[in-house]
């Protein structure tokens, strides 16, 4: 071989070592990086591949009342579950579970055939299932533990406190909003496995503790939410509207101590229920507030000092605005009056006027302050803004309707913010569900105070304007909604509903208020939604529901009572004494037991003369208006069954919106007397329309000017 040959050769030689060094080199680095550098994850792999989690699901915490009493908690239900890699005899264990368990044995099988290492076979397994399943020992199926939701109150405040799914996460209401606190954090329970999928009985173990989630402390008091959700029942039902609410607020603080609606469900069992049910309407809908909204107006013009007290203004009936005629509801208007007396009698036209001199910017600089067509910040989800048009849009037309409540949409919520800035003297307040987050050994972490948005008036303002809104209790639309012993501000409000871009005949009666006017503790908004009853003004059908719940609120408070002579003699002190009437009901030819549950139920007493089962003779006689706890004489007879002198018996007919004259000539003719309550038009009458009376005898009969 020559030299060349020798010198390839070397160099064939010098290549070939040069490239076994570099794969030995690419080898060992890629080796030392498994090993060394990606020792942990890999190790993590491996145990991944023979460890397989269980999840454990921490208790939820607990939702209180203001008062700790428990709205919503956790216990624990038996779960079935299954890891299919253990399940021998597929077809047998499915037949077996699915006969235990109540479920269709093709799912079942299913379930155990699915290439994963855990499937959930039956949440919230009853006792008796869960033991049948352990009695039953079959590889691969087991039972746990796991928290479940409860609500002990059932329907009670359900929209406010919503609900959570299978997998302990909030859908909706404050379970949703605050889940980061109430969920908690999740643990695991881990074990060994062999490559067949089978439990190593001395495998490693591994156990990590779930973590509870922080229960969270309502503003809400359940005792007036129960108050305001049992008024609510009545009234709507009573009136046959199509849906309701009340929000009760604690105005010097933003605090809301009940907030229901009606219909409504039971979260412990809400898939039973249309979704529409689920909604928290007074914070997520908006609605025009009709007259309840001529509060932000007189408001403003008090503190633009555009308008006094005193300030005259004639009222014919209607307004021209732009050649277009805005009316009052008042046929032929309320003539000649003061801003105050308009304000009693709920004036249209003069409401349109003051937001004309307000002027667009005035007017918006003030929707802005009171905090209209923004969400108000309160903990909960799904706020709505309301709709108030853009200005541009706006012309003088809009303007004036929007000055009595019409043209303009609000959320409740919104509503009774705005009020509270009358009665705490200016303030705007974010309102508030929640009080404080605790973790779940009590210890406070989170505590929300009173949080002040902006000052809309002036103090000055503020207490004028509640003296106007007790104006219209003392004497105007409102008069309804006086509570004995209480000075109560507020205003009625009758709202026509928009259809198809014009209005309808359905209405939106409301009572917006609150007391006592001198320290107030309570306000409140009353909302009936589509009455069908014969009357649908707020002033008649929604102030007497505010009323009821604001007395047995301030009762329930310990707030007390007033007692000046004015409370108990006066004008006021005796509307309020006829308000609580009795009428005395036909008892005669009934039985003892007959007549005594009837007088039971209307609050009377009575003493009982005679021998025998039948009244044949009572004083009072029947529909005398009487006090309550009056004593009825009822003098008992055996034959007055058959023996009670059978005058002929006249039908009390229908006067309702028939004025005084006509309800009073319409008596007359059929043999009876009136005896009138106010003026306007007939709204209530005692007996109702299709009793029996004999000729003679006295109806009362209520009026109202129908307003607003």
């Amino acid at each position: 071989m020559d030299l060349k040959g020798v010198l390839l050769l070397k160099r064939r030689i010098t290549i070939l070592f040069l490239l076994v060094f570099a794969g030995v080199t690419v080898l060992t680095g890629r080796l030392f990086f498994i090993q060394i550098i990606r020792a942990g994850y890999y190790q993590q792999i491996a145990e991944d591949q023979r460890l397989r989690d269980i999840p454990l699901q921490p208790g939820r915490g607990i939702i209180f009342d203001r008062n700790h009493r428990p709205l919503a908690m956790s216990f624990n239900t038996d779960c079935i579950y299954a890891i299919p890699a253990q399940v021998r005899e597929v077809k047998e264990t499915a037949k077996t579970v699915a006969g235990i368990l109540n479920m269709p044995e093709k799912r079942v099988y299913n379930l155990l055939t699915r290439n994963l290492s855990f499937v959930w076979l039956k949440m919230k397994a009853t006792p008796e299932e869960a033991e049948l399943i352990r009695q039953a020992r079959l590889p691969g199926i087991k039972v746990i533990p796991r928290a479940q939701r409860f609500y002990p109150q059932r329907e009670l405040a359900a929209q406010v406190l919503g609900f959570v799914g299978i997998d302990n996460q909030g859908l909706e209401g404050l379970e949703q909003y605050y889940d980061r606190h109430l969920r908690g954090v999740p643990g695991s329970q881990q074990a060994e496995f062999d490559s067949r999928g089978q439990s190593i009985p001395l495998g490693e173990r591994r156990y990590i503790p779930p973590q509870d989630g922080s229960s969270i402390v309502l503003t809400i008091d359940e005792r007036i939410q129960h108050i305001a959700e049992r008024e609510l029942e009545k009234a709507v039902l009573e009136e046959g509207a199509k849906r309701g609410a009340i929000i009760v607020m604690d105005p010097m603080n933003g605090e809301i101590l009940a907030m229901a609606s009606y219909p409504g469900f039971d979260p412990n069992n809400y898939q039973e229920y249309p979704s529409a049910l689920w909604r928290n309407w007074p914070v997520t809908d908006q609605y025009e507030p009709g007259s309840t909204f001529k509060i932000l107006t007189a408001a403003a013009a008090l503190e633009e000092g555009i308008v006094r007290r005193n300030s005259e203004f004639f009222d014919p009936g209607y307004i021209m605005v732009d050649k277009t005629r805005l009316s009052c509801w008042r046929a032929g208007g309320h003539g000649r009056q003061t801003f105050l007396e308009a304000t009693e009698n709920s004036c249209n036209p003069v409401f349109a006027t003051l937001a004309l001199r307000l002027g667009k910017e005035k007017f918006y600089s003030y929707l802005e302050a009171f905090g209209f067509g923004a969400r108000s910040g309160i903990d909960f989800p799904g706020e709505g803004r309301g709709i108030v048009p853009p200005p541009a849009r706006v012309k003088n037309v809009e303007l004036a309707t929007f000055g009595f409540g019409q043209g303009i949409s609000v959320t409740p919520l919104q509503l009774i913010q705005a009020l509270s800035v009358i009665a705490n003297g200016g303030y705007l307040l974010q309102p508030r569900l929640v009080r404080e987050v605790r973790t779940p050994d009590g210890k406070v972490v989170e505590k929300y105070e009173k949080k002040v948005i902006r000052r809309v008036i002036s103090q000055e303002t503020a207490e004028e304007t509640a003296l106007l809104l007790e104006s219209v209790v003392k004497h105007g639309s409102g008069n309804r909604a006086q509570i004995p012993g209480y000075r109560v501000a507020g205003k009625t409000g009758t709202a026509q509903k928009p259809v198809g871009g014009a209005y309808g005949t359905e209405r939106v009666a409301s009572f917006l208020g609150f007391s006592p006017v001198e320290n107030p503790r309570v306000a409140a908004l009353v909302i009936l939604d589509e009455p069908q009853g014969p009357v649908k003004y707020g002033g008649v059908i929604a102030a007497p529901v505010f009323a009821a719940v604001v007395r047995d609120t301030l009762y329930y408070l310990g707030v007390p009572p007033e007692t000046s002579q004015e409370q108990s003699t006066g004008p006021q002190g005796r509307a309020r004494e006829e308000t609580t009437l009795r009428s005395v009901p036909n008892l005669l030819r009934l039985t003892r037991e007959e007549a005594r549950r009837i007088l039971t139920r209307t609050n009377l007493s009575w003493r009982e003369l005679g021998e025998g089962d039948y009244v044949m003779e009572q004083n009072p006689k029947a529909g005398a208006m009487v006090p309550p706890g009056t004593k009825i004489l009822l003098y008992y007879n055996e034959k007055a069954k058959y023996n009670v002198k059978s005058e002929p018996l006249v039908l009390v007919p229908d006067l309702t919106g028939l004025s005084v004259e006509r309800a009073g000539k319409v008596l007359q003719e059929m043999g009876l007397k009136m005896a009138p309550h106010g003026s306007g038009l007939a709204v209530k009458q005692v007996p109702a329309a299709g009793t029996r009376l004999s000729p003679g005898m006295t109806v009362n009969v209520y009026f109202l000017e129908a307003g607003m």
